[in-house]
C-alpha cells in the first residue's frame, strides 16, 4: 500500500513538459532586486521564506513601479518599516493561497498490511499514520496557471502528497532535473537523482511498460544527462582519470528563501568574489538535501564549533550521491533491457562499471572498511562518520562481496550505534540540522536496507534491531505529541530533533512512509517496548532524501 501511495505520487511528479536548463530566476520581486533586499533585510517576519511566497496583488511591473516611487520618497533610497508593512499589505498577499486541500482517491481505511502488525499499539498508532495522508494532500489551484505573473509557486497540473508544513513535495518539471523546489527561486537547484529509482518501483509494481516507454526516454535519461554534463568532476588518481559526481550550483547571490541568514554569514568576507563561492556553496549544500552539515566544511573546521562560511560543498564528491548515482547507472540499464533495448542497457551497464571503479579508486578505505567523501581541495578523504559513508551497500555498488560485511564491522566500531533512538547524522554536535544528534528517517532507511541485502545473519538483525529502535522513537514522539516529525534527537525517547535554519517541522512525509514501510516489512516482530524480538527482512522502498523540498 506505501508503495502504492508514493507511486500515485510520482504520476504528479512527471506530469508536466521538459524543456531546457533554465536561466537563473529572473523576477526582480522574488529573487533579485531592492524589493527583496529591504522586506528581507527588513526582517518582518520569522521565516524569510515567508516573503517569497506571498502572492502579488497587482502585475509585477505595477508592483516594482509602486516601490521604486516608494524608494524615492525615502532618505537614502531606504524604505521604513513601517511603510515596508503598508506596501506589503497593499500590494502582497498572505502565502498558501495557491493551494487547495485534496485527498488521494487510492486511499483506504483500512489497507492490507495493517493486519500484519502483531503489536496491537503499534496497529492502532499505524493506522493514524495512514490516515496522514489524507490532510496531506495538496493541489495547485488553477489562478497559479491563468496568473503566474502572481505568484513564485510553479503550476503543476496534478495534485501531491506533501512532505509537512515547510516543504512541498518533488515535481518533476519543465527543467530536465527535479528542482529542488516548487517555486521559481529553486529553478537553478536539484534535488538528489531518485527520479530513476522511483520509476523503477513504480514500475515493479504496476507492470506498466507503456508508462515506462514514455519516461524512460523522455524524462530518466535527460535527468540523468543533466548529472553528467553539470555536476560532474574528473579527477586523476594513480595515473587515470576517474569521473564522479557533485553538487554544484552556479547562482553566487543570497539564497532568496534564506536572504538575511546569507548576508549576514558573509558579512566578515572582504572579498566580493568569496561572498560570491559562499552562496554557491550554501546553494549547493541545500540541494544535497543535508542543509546543513559539518560534512561540507572546509578541512580543519569539521571539528571546530565553525559558522556556516566554512561551507564549502562543491568542493567534496560525496559518497551518497555516486552510490545513488551508481545505482540510477543500474536501474537504468535494468529498464532498457526491459523494454528490449539492449545496446542502451549495454551503455549503462558500462558506464556504473566505471563508476564502481572510481568510486573504489577514490572513496574506498580498505583500512577502515567504509567509504568516504573525498575532499578536492586537499585530494583527500574525510574520515568523520556519517551514515552516508555506508551508502554503497544500500545502492549494491562494491565489488568485492566482503567489503559489506567490513562496513558492518566499520558501523559496529564507529560509535554510532550507542544511542537508543537511532543512528545520529554525524557525530560533531555543529548546531546544524544534519549534525548530531539529529537523526533523519532517510538516513534510517537507507542504512536499515542496505544490511538487510547482506548474506550475514549479523547484518540483518542489526538491521531489524536499527528498524526497532527508530520504530519505537517514532511511536514514543508521537505518544507525546500526536504528531510525526521530519527528525529526531537520539538522545531523548521521542524527542524531536532541532538547530538548523528554521523550526522542526510536522507532517511528515519522509517520516511516515520509513515508519509505514517499516511496520510493513517487520510488523510481525516489532513492538512498542523494549523485549527482545527475532529478525527479519526489509525490501526496498525508494523513498528520497529527495522528497524534501522547500
Amino acid at each position: 500500500m506505501q508503495k502504492l501511495m508514493v507511486c500515485f505520487s510520482l504520476v504528479a511528479l512527471l506530469a508536466c513538459a521538459v524543456t531546457v536548463f533554465p536561466p537563473p530566476c529572473e523576477s526582480e520581486i522574488y529573487c533579485t532586486g531592492p524589493i527583496l533586499h529591504q522586506v528581507q533585510k527588513a526582517k518582518l517576519f520569522d521565516d524569510d521564506k515567508y516573503f517569497v511566497d506571498m502572492k502579488l496583488r497587482a502585475a509585477p511591473d505595477i508592483v516594482l513601479l509602486a516601490f521604486h516611487n516608494l524608494s524615492n520618497e525615502s532618505p537614502n533610497m531606504t524604505v521604513p518599516v513601517a511603510q515596508l508593512q503598508e506596501f506589503l499589505s497593499t500590494y502582497f498577499e498572505k502565502p498558501g493561497t495557491e493551494f487547495e486541500t485534496w485527498t488521494p482517491p487510492d486511499w483506504h481505511d483500512k489497507p492490507k498490511f495493517l493486519g500484519g502488525i502483531a503489536d496491537q499499539e503499534l496497529r492502532d498508532w499505524a493506522e493514524k499514520i495512514h490516515s496522514l495522508w489524507k490532510s496531506l494532500g495538496r493541489k495547485v489551484r488553477a489562478d497559479v496557471q491563468d496568473h503566474s505573473e502572481l505568484y513564485s509557486q510553479i503550476y503543476t497540473p496534478h495534485p501531491v502528497v506533501v512532505p509537512g508544513g515547510h516543504f512541498f513535495l518533488s515535481l518533476f518539471c519543465r527543467y530536465g532535473f527535479v528542482p529542488n523546489g516548487g517555486r521559481i527561486y529553486y529553478e537553478r537547484r536539484s534535488q538528489p537523482p531518485f527520479l530513476s529509482l522511483m520509476v523503477e518501483s513504480y514500475y515493479q509494481a504496476t507492470k506498466d511498460k507503456e508508462f515506462l516507454r514514455w519516461y524512460l526516454g523522455l524524462t530518466l535519461e535527460k535527468e540523468y544527462r543533466f548529472w553528467m554534463q553539470n555536476r560532474s568532476v574528473s579527477v586523476k588518481v594513480n595515473g587515470a582519470e576517474r569521473v564522479l559526481n557533485r553538487y554544484y550550483v552556479q547562482v553566487g547571490l543570497p539564497r532568496p528563501e534564506s536572504y538575511t541568514d546569507d548576508l549576514e554569514l558573509a558579512e566578515g568576507l572582504t572579498d566580493g568574489n568569496d561572498n560570491e563561492q559562499l552562496w554557491m556553496d550554501l546553494k549547493a549544500g541545500a540541494e544535497s538535501g543535508w542543509d546543513f552539515s559539518s560534512r561540507w566544511y572546509k578541512e580543519g573546521n569539521i571539528r571546530n564549533n565553525t559558522t556556516l562560511t566554512a561551507t564549502r560543498t562543491s568542493q567534496i564528491l560525496p559518497t551518497d550521491l555516486n552510490a545513488l548515482l551508481c545505482r540510477n547507472e543500474k536501474a537504468l540499464a535494468s529498464l532498457h533491457r526491459i523494454m528490449g533495448d539492449g545496446d542502451s542497457a549495454t551503455l549503462y551497464d558500462k558506464a556504473a562499471a566505471r563508476r564502481l571503479e572510481a568510486i573504489e579508486a577514490l572513496l574506498w578505505d580498505a583500512e577502515s572498511g567504509a567509504w568516504f567523501d573525498y575532499n578536492l581541495m586537499t585530494h583527500s578523504k574525510h574520515f568523520e562518520f556519517y551514515p552516508s559513508n555506508l551508502a554503497p551497500v544500500w545502492a549494491q555498488c562494491y565489488s568485492q562481496p566482503e567489503m559489506g560485511e567490513q562496513a558492518v564491522q566499520y558501523l559496529k566500531g564507529s560509535g554510532a550505534l550507542q544511542f537508543p533512538n537511532g543512528v545520529p547524522t554525524s557525530l560533531r554536535e555543529s548546531g546544524q540540522q544534519w549534525d548530531y544528534p539529529n537523526a533523519w528517517p532517510p538516513l534510517q532507511h537507507m542504512l536499515i536496507e542496505g544490511l538487510s541485502k547482506l548474506p550475514s545473519e549479523e547484518a540483518k538483525q542489526l538491521a531489524f534491531d536499527l528498524a526497532q529502535r527508530w520504530i519505537k522513537t517514532n511511536w514514543l514522539a508521537y505518544m507525546k505529541y500526536e504528531a510525526m516529525f521530519e527528525k529526531y534527537d537520539v538522545n531523548g525517547d521521542g524527542k524531536p530533533g532541532a538547530g538548523g535554519e528554521y523550526e522542526v517541522q510536522l507532517g511528515f512525509g519522509w517520516t511516515n512512509g520509513v515508519a509505514l514501510q517499516l511496520l510493513d516489512q517487520y510488523g510481525a516482530t516489532l513492538t512498542s517496548g523494549s523485549r527482545a524480538v527475532s529478525s527479519g527482512l526489509l525490501l526496498p522502498l525508494f523513498i528520497s532524501a529527495t522528497l524534501m523540498l522547500q
